[in-house]
């Protein structure tokens, strides 16, 4: 199996935005950072980049402040594949998500354990589910006990018991910083699921996804390293 490498774009107030840390309220622009990109809408920033595959996270749907989905409709027409974080709280968020996503993750933020159970079983024929693992300062970051209460690789090996393509572990202090990633984490990770296991979070360089996909991790999620090229684009198009 290959090792995907899929580019984020966070949707805010109908732009692309820089994210750093999980610190929403400070997100810029995307195209006052990047050196790829000299404009934020999310049309022209997918075309631009030309990824075979897009995680798009609604940091709107996110926040309970609206949504962006005529500009992930927009996307749509663009890209291969579309993975989409669009703040599902109800099965009724994901059944619509479905209607512009191959893949629908349901963040801990925003989702339960027992939503996980029921999104599984609605949506579409066609349409995967995935699990993000939102991570802040150790912890889970989750509305739902349960979720809120596990640690991160406990919730990993929690998740086997669900149909499931991708397992999202999402270091939100990392996010935007380019701190590097925890392989030996990652490789825990890997040890106790069924499930693909993405990396979000800290990405430096090629020399990191080497060290991901040598513990036996799928894919990563990646945007600054996109941005300053540190990550060539051509790696992003197969």
């Amino acid at each position: 199996m290959k090792f995907r490498i899929i580019f984020v774009m966070d949707l805010k107030d109908g732009v692309v935005v820089h994210a750093r840390k999980g610190e929403r309220e400070k997100y810029e622009p995307v195209h006052r950072f990047s050196s790829v990109v000299d404009a934020s809408e999310p049309a022209y920033v997918v075309k631009k980049v030309n990824p075979a595959e897009v995680y798009i996270a609604d940091l709107d749907k996110i926040m309970g402040k609206g949504d962006n989905k005529v500009k992930i409709r927009e996307i749509r027409a663009f890209v291969r594949e579309i993975m989409l974080d669009f703040g599902v709280r109800k099965v009724e968020d994901a059944v619509e998500a479905g209607e512009f996503a191959d893949n629908i993750v349901l963040g801990t933020e925003t989702a339960s354990l027992e939503l996980i159970d029921a999104v599984v079983g609605s949506v579409p024929s066609g349409v995967h589910v995935s699990v993000s693992i939102d991570i802040l300062r150790g912890k889970v970051l989750a509305r739902d006990r349960k979720l809120r209460e596990s640690e991160p690789l406990q919730l990993v090996k929690m998740l086997n018991e669900y149909a499931l393509k991708d397992v999202i572990l999402l270091n939100l202090d990392k996010v935007g910083t380019k701190e590097g990633v925890d392989a030996d984490f990652y490789g825990s990770a890997v040890a106790k699921s069924s499930h693909n296991i993405l990396c979000g979070g800290g990405v430096r360089g090629c020399e990191d996804l080497i060290k991901l996909k040598d513990v036996g991790v799928s894919g990563a999620l990646v945007a600054t390293a996109i941005h300053d090229r540190s990550i060539p684009l051509k790696y992003l198009r197969f």
